[in-house]
């Protein structure tokens, strides 16, 4: 005798859901059919209980259970926190000097360089972290190669002089090009797989020498738009011999942590230059305004980048991963753009009130417009990309495309009206439409997840 088993529609971001163990596979950003068994046996790493001075490098599961973080990726993801520091103080430089428009430049060329090397580090590092000696060094040299990129973003931004950064760059890839001929040399099955990631980052690695270094400067911008394709094309490339077995769930987390450090450097941002207009100012409203509105304003993205479950939407749509980790480089460069935009909107509040007084300071030569779009424009790219990335691999879409969208067209219009309202006012109009957005994106959510529980409990 049998019965039919009703199936339970569980919510995505239930615990349940969260914790499913999920079985398919396929290579870091690949969406490529190539499925490989999972090691049988082969569960979560207990914790360590002396130094390991080598242990074989072999995949790890895709299913691995409680996969999180690690203490060495932490520590990598902090020296970023000096090189994005680096590239947003530089972008607040050129548009309180007024040049905004030839700032953006630089800055979207060092970003890339920044968000490239953490986003290698982390794909390579969900598939093959072994935490013993050699991984550890080598994961050390690559955090050194992203300080000395850091030191040079101020000549990048300045002069175009990008041969320091390319040199931290080169360390870096250093670092993953030795990783990957490990992985070669101690893992059979992909080792056509890491002899492509290894030979495709050495060559780019000298293409980007000579960009840097002997290109002459007519060239430059269409010779990075082409390494820069290139560098996009190598996973997809590699991955083809083999996929690689990255996490879904632990890709997930990685990313959410670098949207907090980028959040987190926002604020600093913005303290900055709350601390250099109180030094020729006093606390008005519109100074106010701004420093609280600028802080709503990233509370609000924070809410909405985190009721997507990204972990459970790749782990059953793998071969769209693509997208989805490459459309970050938008949301990343949007977020520490915010950060250059609301610094300089603070100073100008406070240029302003110290000229009312007739103290001089710091001068902010942009025009209100040009603030106001620094921090509209990246709010407004914010709300869009996030909405293009996240859709493709949500089980059930929690944002809605015309709420997110009309939200961004309002941001994007709002710098219109500085004439009449002023930076301040714009700030504030801004914070009230990402809470207008987190409000009816959560209420939706609510009421979805209501009509989930009030279809009741699955009978067998």
């Amino acid at each position: 005798m049998s019965a039919t088993v009703p199936r339970c529609r569980v919510p995505s971001g239930s615990f349940s859901a969260k914790f499913r163990p999920n079985l398919s596979r396929a290579g870091p950003l690949s969406g490529l059919s190539g499925m490989t068994a999972v090691r049988s046996g082969r569960g979560a790493s207990p914790p360590p209980t002396r130094i390991r001075l080598r242990i074989r490098m072999s995949a790890r599961p895709v299913d691995e259970p409680h996969r999180v973080s690690s203490q060495l990726e932490l520590l990598f993801d902090l020296t970023f926190v000096v090189a994005v520091a680096a590239v947003t103080a530089q972008l607040a430089h050129e548009i309180a000097e007024g040049h905004a428009a030839s700032g953006a430049v630089p800055f979207l060329q060092v970003f890339f360089a920044i968000w490239w090397a953490w986003m290698n580090f982390t794909w390579f590092a969900s598939s093959y972290d072994t935490d013993d000696v050699a991984y550890r060094v080598l994961t050390m040299v690559q955090m050194a190669g992203v300080l000395v990129l850091a030191a040079g973003v101020p000549a990048a931004g300045e002069d175009g002089d990008y041969r320091f950064v390319t040199l931290g760059y080169v360390i870096m890839r250093i670092g993953l090009v030795a990783q990957w001929l490990r992985v070669a040399a101690e893992d059979p099955a992909r080792r056509r797989t890491a002899l492509r990631y290894g030979g495709g980052i050495t060559v780019l690695t000298g293409a980007w020498m000579i960009h840097s270094w002997v290109a002459p400067a007519n060239v430059e911008l269409p010779l990075f738009v082409l390494l820069a394709a290139l560098e996009l094309a190598v996973p997809r490339w590699a991955e083809r011999a083999e996929p690689t077995t990255w996490h879904p769930h632990h890709i997930a987390e990685r990313y959410g942590l670098f949207v907090i450090i980028l959040l987190g450097e926002s604020v600093l941002a913005a303290s900055r230059g709350v601390a250099s207009a109180l030094e020729t100012s006093e606390i008005t409203s519109p100074f106010v305004m701004i420093a609280v509105s600028g802080l709503v304003v990233l509370f609000a993205l924070w809410w909405l980048y985190f009721l997507v479950e990204a972990g459970e939407g790749l782990s059953g749509r793998r071969d769209r991963s693509y997208r989805w980790g490459y459309g970050h480089y938008g949301i990343f460069a949007a977020l520490a753009a915010l950060g250059a935009g609301l610094e300089v909107a603070v100073e100008q509040s406070g240029q302003h009130v110290a000229a009312a007084v007739g103290e001089s300071g710091q001068h902010v030569a942009a025009a209100p417009l040009t603030v106001a779009y620094a921090v509209a424009i990246p709010v407004g790219a914010f709300l869009l990309l996030l909405w293009l990335v996240h859709t493709p691999v949500e089980q059930e879409s929690v944002i809605r495309p015309a709420v997110i969208s009309g939200c961004a067209a309002v941001v994007l219009a709002l710098p219109l009206a500085v004439r009449w309202i002023g930076v301040h006012g714009v700030a504030t109009a801004i914070a009230a439409v990402c809470v207008l957005a987190v409000a009816i994106t959560v209420g939706a959510s609510a009421r979805r997840a209501g009509a989930v529980t009030d279809a009741g409990p699955c009978r067998s």
